[in-house]
């Protein structure tokens, strides 16, 4: 199943993406697929019909990984009363 991610590139805005599997610590890259912008729209320098995209963790600052919808009803967000 895929999960969802926010990929945050050296010297670039964020992107939006699906992996397949949790990195592991020995991985040397990380294939994302389904790439976009936060806002939805194509991803600039990415050929149209591109379905996924392998990035080595040097170009990579940090990682986010989004709760599934199943994950969704145990997370507890942060909220200010």
């Amino acid at each position: 199943m895929a999960r969802k991610v926010i990929l945050h590139l050296s010297g670039e805005d964020p992107v939006v993406g699906e992996i397949d599997n949790d990195p592991q610590p020995g991985d040397l890259f990380i294939k994302v697929s389904n790439l976009r912008k936060r806002d939805g729209k194509d991803v600039a320098g990415i050929a149209p019909g591109v379905q996924a995209v392998i990035y080595p963790w040097h170009r990579i600052t940090f990682l986010e990984l989004m709760p599934s919808e199943e994950e969704r009803g145990s997370v507890i967000d942060f909220f200010r009363t």
